[in-house]
């Protein structure tokens, strides 16, 4: 953040770097400027497109985030708590544009994907890029985080042949996740959102019903009427709760809501006392102890660029808005989430 300290708000020209901020809660600017030269170690990136993540940036935005947290310790820019004003963000695509002096050249003119706050412009570690494959567009190369997430997901989920399945929430990650899903064996694979465009294009994405939240409980026709997995990722608490309810004994629900400082109070009476259910925490910069033998971030990480081209998430976009409009964007996803699914910025 103190390297914004000096930044030119609202003017700015061609020739300056543009970087998103919030400011205040509900209150984002666009920042400008002088462009950086990178360091002998970093690579200088240009940036064509971001991807708004309406989840968590939805959280920054309307300071929802514990102020005690690092916003994400994995990622170098968001290793710091979320205190105003601050950038954000975690899905760029672009083309690098400069070495420093200890970078190898076939760096230059590579376009690649960084996990780095809205910025048309910037300087990292070229060990934190990833290379893209020439066969898949920015637009889907984009929302390659939230790919990675829904991977992440369903291999914490470990959903087995034969199985009912269930999906809390049908936002960019949910819809995703339900992706994922249809390509498996299931039973019958059910979604819940409160929007009705959003059930609509879930059942295209290979939901076998896609229902009301209010309809949570049992959904099933056979055995018990309820789930063996079910997933939150609606980013509501009390979907947590209809989750549990819905999932059957001994079943699993995968919780990869991030809820910030919202609080989720849980019904624990009843019958999930008896139940054996197994509440399962999945959050995508690490890899779940179980997989770490066979798996590492790199092996998961060549999966999605491969889902990159097969899944098309680029579908999803609903928005595209130049990085000035930023202010706009999040109003609109803060305001109307039944008509804005997922935004990308333009530079």
């Amino acid at each position: 953040m103190t390297a914004e300290s000096g930044a030119d708000v609202g003017g700015g020209s061609d020739s300056a770097a543009r970087r998103v901020r919030f400011t205040a809660p509900r209150r984002v600017e666009v920042a400008h400027a002088p462009v950086g030269t990178p360091a002998p170690d970093e690579v200088q990136v240009e940036a064509s497109l971001s991807a708004v993540s309406p989840g968590t940036e939805l959280l920054v935005y309307r300071d929802q985030v514990p102020e005690d947290l690092p916003l994400d310790e994995g990622i170098d820019e968001l290793d710091h708590a979320a205190n105003y004003p601050l950038s954000y963000g975690y899905a760029t695509v672009g083309r690098v544009t400069a070495a420093g002096a200890d970078v190898t050249d076939d760096w230059v003119g590579r376009r690649v994907f960084a996990f780095h706050p809205h910025a048309s412009h910037f300087c990292v570690d070229p060990t934190t890029l990833v290379r893209l494959p020439a066969d898949v567009p920015d637009e889907d190369a984009a929302l390659l985080a939230m790919v990675e997430t829904a991977v992440s997901l369903v291999m914490d989920g470990r959903p087995r042949i034969g199985e009912r399945a269930v999906v809390f929430g049908q936002g960019v990650v949910g819809l995703l996740t339900t992706a994922l899903l249809a390509r498996h064996p299931l039973a019958r694979l059910v979604t819940f959102d409160h929007h009705a465009a959003r059930r609509e294009r879930s059942r295209s994405f290979g939901a076998d019903a896609a229902l009301d939240p209010d309809a949570a409980g049992e959904v099933f026709e056979t055995g018990d009427g309820r789930a063996d997995v079910s997933f939150e990722v609606s980013g509501n608490p009390a979907a947590l709760d209809a989750a549990l309810d819905t999932t059957g004994d001994d079943g699993r629900v995968v919780i990869g809501s991030w809820y910030g400082a919202k609080p989720a109070a849980l019904e624990l009476g009843g019958r999930f006392h008896r139940s054996h259910i197994r509440l399962q925490a999945s959050q995508v910069s690490r890899i779940d102890p179980d997989h770490a033998g066979r798996w590492d971030k790199g092996r998961r990480m060549d999966l999605v660029l491969d889902l990159l081209s097969d899944l098309e998430p680029s579908r999803l976009v609903t928005h595209r808005l130049p990085i000035e409009r930023a202010p706009d964007a999040y109003r609109l996803l803060d305001e109307s989430p039944d008509e804005a699914l997922q935004v990308l910025f333009e530079y």
